[in-house]
């Protein structure tokens, strides 16, 4: 059997990233981005607006924490992992997020056009740890 998850995105933050550590001690930071898909339907421009949830792990989560906020421009590569739960009252959750191997950081002021291009610098990170804490 052959599988392949690997996941390249450009958005910007939609909030802050959060911070916090597992209990191994390893930081985690986590925090939604907003990619967009512009397209002509007839005469008019549209924007079709998908929010992802991205975790990052290791050194990389804390440059994130520190140098990211909500609005900047990131490109993210890494794979799409689906998380579940069960809720307080319950009931079966999922949720997909992409756990980033690589968080590049755009430069300010350039934001991310709707073909994700654009440049800035790169850090390395590590992934791995018990994802059932982070909050969403």
């Amino acid at each position: 059997m052959v599988s392949f998850n690997k996941v390249i995105m450009a958005g910007n933050l939609t909030k802050d990233p959060e911070m916090r550590y597992i209990p191994s001690g390893t930081p985690v930071a986590s925090f939604p981005i907003a990619v967009n898909h512009r397209y002509k339907q007839g005469d008019e421009l549209k924007d079709d607006v998908t929010f992802i949830d991205i975790v990052v792990f290791g050194k990389q989560a804390e440059s994130c924490s520190q140098y990211l906020n909500k609005g900047d421009g990131v490109l993210v590569e890494g794979r799409l992992q689906q998380r579940r739960w069960e809720s307080e009252d319950g009931q079966k959750r999922s949720k997909y997020e992409v756990v980033a191997q690589n968080v590049r950081f755009m430069p300010k002021g350039r934001g991310i056009s709707e073909t994700g291009t654009g440049s800035g610098t790169s850090s390395e990170g590590t992934e791995g740890g018990d994802l059932s804490d982070v909050p969403f």
